[in-house]
């Protein structure tokens, strides 16, 4: 639904996206993650037929955002970081022009007028100006809007912005109901947001890709081996840490050690029984999202400085 080929793009001779590929399919939702500055919005601004690449294209159901853009944006829903509101307009003279905009005809008009109403919770405002209303109802009129005629493809740059916990909640939940007929691509700086909502993540850093995949995917790639911790009440001998396997021994009080072994940890626990040191607690490590987005961003930034120095 979503394909993405080789994107770049240059603001002068800043590079705000290099060589940039992915594709996002029905049924499926793309978290798209980063620091600020990471090229995020620009990257949905490309997909949405609002800038041009400087090189590679993207296809939205099969048609080129370059060759029919007009025709790909028939296809597609998109809820920018700022929404277009017209803040003079009531919030159902709005939809109703978006729908009329979009093309659909005085029955449907009235039938999706109904639906995004009540699935965004517009009905306490429906009769206001849209320039009255809270940060947290004018993200949900620009969530409508982006709905009411029903598209195939949804992109999304921080949908719930400016909203509060309960409302975050029911965003996050229709999302997950709408995935299920359509592709969805949707940007954030929020880690549990993403860890929520994606089936796959894209992170960005400096305009490029730096993993591209499930959580446990991306997880793969930080550690292709198992990561295990041994806790120790005493300290274990010097010669352990050369022993295949043991990357690190930590001292985490006068009285505790911990080995951080790569790998299967058989060999090392069965060579720490026969030291008659006693193994208080063997775990295999699990990183967080946002340890995996820290530790991918922090090597991304320190590459950069190397080559720059």
């Amino acid at each position: 639904m979503i394909e993405a080929q080789g994107l770049n793009m240059y603001y002068g001779s800043f590079p705000a996206v290099r060589d940039l590929s992915f594709s996002v399919s029905k049924g499926e939702i793309l978290g798209l993650l980063g620091p600020n500055g990471a090229g995020k919005t620009t990257v949905l601004r490309i997909l949405s037929t609002q800038l041009v690449p400087t090189r590679g294209t993207a296809r939205l159901n099969g048609v080129d955002i370059l060759q029919e853009p007009q025709k790909a944006r028939s296809f597609l829903g998109y809820l920018p970081e700022n929404p277009p509101l017209y803040n003079d307009m009531e919030v159902k003279e709005y939809l109703d022009f978006v729908a009329r905009a979009r093309g659909l005809a005085a029955s449907e008009r009235k039938k999706r007028l109904e639906w995004v109403t009540e699935t965004c919770q517009l009905a306490p405002v429906f009769f206001k100006p849209i320039g009255t209303l809270s940060k947290g109802y004018r993200q949900r009129v620009g969530l409508a809007q982006a709905l009411i005629h029903d598209p195939p493809i949804l992109i999304l740059d921080e949908p719930t912005s400016g909203l509060d916990p309960l409302q975050i909640t029911e965003v996050r939940r229709l999302i997950q109901e709408l995935a299920s007929e359509k592709a969805i691509i949707f940007s954030s700086h929020i880690l549990q947001e993403v860890e929520a909502l994606a089936h796959r993540i894209l992170i960005l850093n400096q305009g490029r890709q730096v993993a591209y995949g499930t959580q446990e995917e991306i997880y793969a790639q930080v550690y292709p081996q198992p990561v295990y911790r041994i806790r120790l009440k005493e300290r274990p001998p010097q010669e352990l840490t050369p022993f295949p396997g043991v990357k690190e021994v930590r001292a985490l009080s006068e009285r505790e050690y911990q080995l951080v072994v790569e790998g299967t940890p058989s060999e090392v626990l069965c060579r720490l029984c026969a030291e008659g040191l006693k193994v208080e607690e063997a775990f295999r490590e699990t990183l967080s999202l946002e340890e995996i987005f820290l530790q991918l961003v922090e090597e991304k930034d320190a590459g950069s400085r190397d080559r720059l120095s």
